[in-house]
């Protein structure tokens, strides 16, 4: 018996709709090869730009030791270089150096640890040359740039760490999904950043690769496939689900199927600012001498709905570049303000430390946030200290530093966070006007094992006695750092080795424990039910300020 006509109607466009429904798919996966062989291109060539960047600033910092008359292992001269590493920069260490590339003195004076130079290049620049370096003992190399000086004489020469010269994004923004590289001219590899399982080319990863034509490295860059624009996979499947779909539709002309929408992560990060989802948590600051809370740095989780809560490792980034993260710090703050004001209004010698970001320090909206936030709250506005980084660059310093006076003039106090970072430490400190300098974890982990860095905490403190500035240590983890802080006069200090960051009810409980108020019990008498509140990120209020005291006493 034949077919209906309507029957057939239908089959034959579904079998339409399925042929304009696959030729597509094709077509889309041809332009993803060619999109993702685009973006390694763009990576490698971004790289190479920014290394000949970062040696242009090399050389040029290399060139003004120079000019004055920097060619002896004088300690007067070793002192010129070590401040000039500490002044930022992306140099790990200055040096004097031989003629034939022996290195005779550092930053840190004439004991160092032993290094091979494993290659040596030339560039376009006659007074300059490329060695690639390793330290006896130590796998990881780095990038020498050796200024050449005229006859015999030691020549200048900076150490660059492999790190700060590849790329760790890829153009997109996202984490770089595969391997960069940096080698000279012939071949000898500087080093690698990525995963270096990743850096064999297979069929399903892409290579790109540019050359330096002022310096000579090359910068290769071996991404996989489906890292690349998007998840190349990904957007392949979802291309044949939807001319599925498409097929499917004509199939069954008389359904109708709403799209989807796509998942928009600013538009999540604006609905959980609506909905107060990003919480305040609070690391504790302790004066190692006594025990005692002098203060807490404010930090910020996000607990979704199902009560996970997400590190801000996760989502900080993609705040900052969606323009939220001022309105989040305003969000932070007045929860803050609800949260513990009572208790921190009580103890006005306790403070409170905000991150703020460089670009709210931009004008007076800092300064009106401020004080609409805090005027008439129990939480006087000599206990806020507002903390910038020295991580970012300041556009304006002059603007910074009349918006930093204003604040100090209403009684706030200023930080500046992760000292010695950044490009313009020593700047920052001197033009910018702050009350406390906050030295970097990096340098605090590197206490036992690095001469630079106790060069450096060192320095940070004589400058902060000298210019009456207060001093706080981060990622303390270790008694012997505690000790060592302590003996060169550090007395505040935050990290794990205290107290993680803490919510709220468990932050209270230990502020109560350590700092009581006249009317409240001594840290013994804590009540054993704050371990419950405090959650599974926190010990109990009475453990933590028990070993605080310990800690203190040793």
């Amino acid at each position: 018996m034949p077919l209906p006509r309507f029957y057939k109607n239908k089959v034959l466009a579904a079998a339409v709709g399925i042929v304009l429904a696959v030729a597509p798919v094709y077509w889309f996966t041809s332009w993803l090869v060619g999109q993702g062989e685009a973006e390694a291109s763009v990576a490698a060539n971004w790289s190479i730009g920014f290394i000949d960047t970062t040696i242009d600033a090399v050389v040029g910092k290399l060139g003004e030791l120079a000019t004055q008359g920097i060619d002896a292992c004088s300690p007067a001269n070793v002192d010129v270089l070590r401040q000039s590493v500490f002044g930022g920069g992306p140099i790990k260490e200055l040096a004097l150096v031989g003629p034939s590339g022996q290195t005779l003195c550092t930053d840190s004076g004439t004991v160092f640890p032993p290094r091979d130079v494993m290659a040596s290049a030339a560039t376009a620049n006659p007074d300059v040359m490329l060695d690639v370096v390793r330290l006896v003992g130590r796998d990881d190399r780095a990038l020498r740039v050796r200024y050449v000086g005229p006859g015999r004489k030691p020549a200048l020469a900076a150490l660059v760490p492999v790190e700060l010269l590849l790329p760790r994004l890829a153009p997109s923004g996202g984490p770089l999904p595969g391997t960069a590289s940096l080698s000279l001219g012939d071949g000898t590899l500087v080093g690698t950043s990525g995963d270096e399982t990743n850096s064999v080319e297979r069929p399903n990863f892409i290579t790109g690769r540019a050359h330096s034509e002022r310096y000579g490295p090359v910068a290769t860059v071996t991404m996989q496939r489906r890292g690349t624009i998007a998840r190349y996979e990904d957007l392949r499947r979802i291309g044949i689900v939807v001319s599925g779909m498409f097929a499917l539709t004509i199939l069954v002309a008389a359904l109708f199927v709403p799209w989807r929408q796509r998942h928009n992560p600013v538009a999540e990060i604006e609905a959980a600012l609506v909905a107060d989802q990003f919480i305040p948590y609070y690391q504790p600051i302790v004066d190692i001498k006594t025990g005692k809370l002098v203060g807490a740095e404010v930090l910020v989780r996000w607990r979704r709905p199902d009560g996970t809560i997400v590190a801000p490792g996760t989502f900080i980034p993609l705040v900052e570049t969606s323009g939220f993260i001022i309105d989040l710090t305003r969000s932070v703050m007045r929860q803050v303000r609800q949260e513990v004001g009572q208790v921190f209004g009580a103890r006005p010698g306790v403070y409170l430390a905000f991150n703020i970001a460089p670009r709210h320090f931009a004008d007076s909206m800092v300064l009106n946030d401020v004080g609409a936030i805090f005027e008439g709250s129990p939480v006087s506005l000599s206990q806020i200290v507002l903390e910038i980084t020295e991580r970012f660059e300041i556009e304006n310093l002059t603007a910074t530093r009349r918006v930093i006076a204003a604040l100090q003039g209403l009684g706030c106090r200023v930080a500046l966070d992760d000292v010695g970072t950044g490009h313009n430490g020593l700047s920052y400190i001197l033009k910018l006007g702050v009350d406390i300098i906050k030295i970097d974890r990096l340098f605090v982990e590197a206490l036992k094992t690095e001469q630079h860095a106790q060069a450096i905490v060192e320095t940070l403190v004589n400058l902060a006695r000298n210019l009456r500035m207060q001093i706080v240590a981060e990622g303390v983890e270790r008694i012997d750092q505690v000790e060592y802080l302590r003996d060169h006069g550090i007395t505040a200090a935050q990290g794990y080795l205290f107290a993680p960051p803490l919510p709220g009810s468990a932050f209270i409980k230990l502020l109560d424990a350590l700092n009581p108020l006249a009317s409240e019990p001594a840290v013994g008498a804590s009540k054993t039910a704050a371990a419950k509140e405090a959650g599974a990120e926190a010990k109990a209020p009475k453990e933590v300020a028990a070993k605080v005291s310990r800690l203190a006493a040793a």
